[in-house]
């Protein structure tokens, strides 16, 4: 047997992936020799506990005290991870600090839409981050207090995270664009202390004033103690003025300069391993948004155990720019966070504060390619729906600057097209890199991690993925609970992940946690997505298997949508749903039944796509809006998405609603005159 695995032979020094690395490592280490991934994998999802072990070993965590057990418990929810051990993610972070390649390459080089570039060194992200963990210490903060910021993809928003990670301090953050009613459905449940704001930004190619939003949060969230308030030219002098005279706040700018020489001596604190690191939002069909928390340790080992996959770090020599790492995101999608984790690595992480197509009135696809051609990437990754974009409006790679140091290209969000996937290939092609590497994942918000993902060495199937990732025991379940291979089922993961939430905030006796992955299948988490798992161990995604709204990547519960638009007076009643069709870009379907006489016409509909685009997102804004004669509701009074939803993806209603369980089946003909026609319309 030799110490690496078929898939990756053709690798040779100079270069070799990090997953080779490991597997040599396992062989030198431990006597472990695989013939092939899927040997691999079977051996981390058998043997956990050895697994997880190495993966600390090899990525050389340390700890001041010794773990006694890295699984002390193996139940789901409940696992207990590396008890004894300490942890800190800012700690990880800055260790990179003093290292020979940190005085060549900056952390993080952040670019606007109006062309503005902030470069930040290690030494200087290490004086920025102590200046606010030792501002936030003087305020009171203790470990496990919650600082909640209201930011863009912007330099000072991985400051204030890494700060609050420095002291133990719990983060959570919402993007700039989500509405005001949006964020404060997230913030208000886990009452936070200190609110970061940024008071205007710049996107889709237009100024936006914060300061008045920002005043209106305060408001509305009565736990806020002190707001440190990042100065923007694009905020309103008044609003500013009134803001900063209703609040107790202290200026980032001074912030920074009052701590400077102090922050050369701070050092980040140790802290459990399961001690909680940040609270993230995933939405269900009902209720309040789902305030997960992850905990330091947990996110740190799974970061390392999938960038043996992503492959993404400073160790990558290609030229002398080092590793530079984009991935697109908003500070209010999980990639975010995996954008964070670059630093985590030693790469330079290179932020777009900005939308990905520019100026929306006319959007210019080519502007993020253009940015990481200026930037030097190496590893560019965004949501699915991003690349299809691109080929729609006829983007060329050759003109849009020196792309050639790009080596690998990330997509989550959705499934990604064959034909899109080609597109990309084709594209760089023939701009002289024949050898791009796709890296197609998929996972969630819910465990800040991939369950399937690309392998370097195995080429990534068109519209699927690569692989199982190490340590996830995932599988296809069919109605039965049995696992199947080369068929469609649910996508469930039976064996506990380190990055599992440790709890949702302020949930009693883990009652939402239990209802939301474990309702279906006790003690095995099933994840809301339809997989095909086949025999060569390659995966396919096919969209959610509930009615969960999933637009690019980003998740959102469609009570978010009806407590927008049922608030207008025109509005008796609605339902959405979210189809993915594999191959197809999501559409999103929005029904109205509207109060008597009234037509759904242009004007309402502007209206409706004002009241979503401000009180939850643009991103949110349905494809298509239909006028219903009424929506389909059980006799308890439930709205029946999830049947509607799968008529529309091909399934007869007759098969997958239950009229005698229905307080209006009448309406249901209606809908299934809808569902055909939108098959037809898909198949012409």
């Amino acid at each position: 047997m030799s110490a690496l695995s078929a898939d990756l032979q053709p690798f040779r020094p100079p270069y070799v992936p990090r997953m080779a690395r490991y597997q040599a490592w396992l062989h030198d280490t431990h006597g472990l020799s695989f013939d092939t991934y899927e040997a691999l994998w079977q051996w981390s999802v058998d043997h956990p506990a050895d697994f997880w072990q190495s993966v600390w070993d090899f990525e050389g965590f340390t700890s001041p005290t010794p773990h006694e057990a890295v699984l002390a418990d193996p139940r789901m929810p409940g696992a207990r991870w590396f008890v004894g051990a300490q942890v800190n993610y800012a700690q990880r972070v800055l260790r990179h600090v003093e290292s020979a390649q940190a005085a060549a390459m900056p952390a993080i080089v952040c670019e606007n839409e109006l062309g503005d570039v902030r470069t930040i060194g290690w030494r200087e992200l290490r004086r920025k981050v102590s200046a606010v963990a030792l501002h936030l210490q003087e305020l009171g903060i203790q470990p496990g207090d919650r600082v909640a910021a209201w930011m863009p993809n912007a330099h000072e928003a991985i400051v204030a995270f890494l700060a609050c990670a420095s002291i133990g301090a719990v983060w959570s953050i919402c993007a700039p664009d989500m509405g005001l009613q949006a964020v404060v459905d997230r913030f208000a449940q886990i009452q936070p202390r200190v609110l970061i704001a940024t008071l205007g930004v710049h996107f889709g190619g237009k100024p936006m004033d914060r300061a008045a939003a920002v005043r209106g949060l305060c408001e509305r969230l009565p736990s806020v103690e002190h707001l440190l308030v990042v100065d923007s030219v694009f905020a309103d002098e008044a609003a500013t003025e009134a803001l900063l005279a209703s609040r107790m706040h202290s200026r980032w700018r001074a912030v920074i300069d009052r701590h400077d020489e102090a922050g050369a001596h701070f050092q980040p604190r140790w802290l459990p391993f399961d001690h909680p690191l940040w609270i993230v939002y995933s939405s269900g069909t009902t209720g309040l948004p789902k305030p997960l928390v992850h905990g330091h340790g947990g996110v740190l080992l799974m970061g390392a155990a999938l960038n043996l996959h992503n492959d993404v770090g400073a160790s990558y020599q290609r030229n002398s720019w080092g590793e530079r790492f984009h991935w697109y995101s908003s500070t209010g999608w999980v990639m975010w966070n995996t954008q964070v984790g670059g630093l985590v690595n030693g790469a330079t992480i290179c932020l777009y504060n900005g939308a990905p197509g520019g100026d929306r009135s006319a959007p210019d696809w080519s502007t993020l390619w253009r940015f990481a051609a200026r930037h030097k990437v190496t590893v560019f990754g965004a949501g699915a729906a991003f690349y299809a974009a691109c080929m729609k409006a006829g983007v060329t790679l050759e003109a849009c600057g020196d792309l050639s140091r790009v080596r690998a290209l990330g997509s989550t969000g959705s499934p990604l097209a064959e034909d899109v996937q080609h597109w990309g290939t084709t594209q760089f092609e023939a701009i002289g890199t024949p050898d791009i590497w796709w890296n197609n994942l998929s996972g969630g918000t819910d465990f800040v991690g991939a369950f399937v993902i690309g392998l370097r060495g195995r080429p990534t199937p068109p519209g699927g993925m690569a692989c199982r990732a190490l340590g996830c025991a995932v599988q296809a379940w069919n109605e039965a609970g049995a696992a199947v291979v080369d068929e469609v089922g649910e996508l469930v993961c039976t064996q506990p992940l380190p990055s599992m939430p440790l709890y949702f905030w302020g949930d009693v006796g883990d009652e939402r946690y239990l209802s939301s992955y474990f309702d279906v299948y006790p003690g095995v988490w099933r994840h809301g997505d339809w997989i095909k798992v086949q025999r060569d161990g390659r995966c396919v995604i096919y969209g959610r298997s509930d009615a969960t709204l999933n637009r690019h990547g980003l998740r959102l519960g469609t009570s978010e949508v009806y407590n927008a638009i049922e608030a207008l007076d025109e509005v008796m009643d609605s339902l959405v749903i979210d189809l993915e069709h594999l191959g197809r870009a999501s559409r999103m379907i929005l029904f109205v039944v509207l109060r008597d006489g009234l037509v759904l016409d242009d004007a309402l509909r502007a209206r409706l796509k004002q009241a979503i685009s401000t009180q939850v997102s643009p991103r949110f804004v349905p494809d298509e809006m239909l006028q219903a004669p009424d929506v389909p509701r059980t006799l308890s009074g439930k709205k029946q998405e999830v049947p509607i939803k799968k008529a529309f993806l091909g399934q007869p209603l007759s098969k997958v609603v239950n009229r005698d369980a229905m307080a209006n089946p009448g309406c249901l003909p209606w809908y299934a005159e809808q569902a055909e026609r939108h098959q037809r319309e898909l198949q012409a």
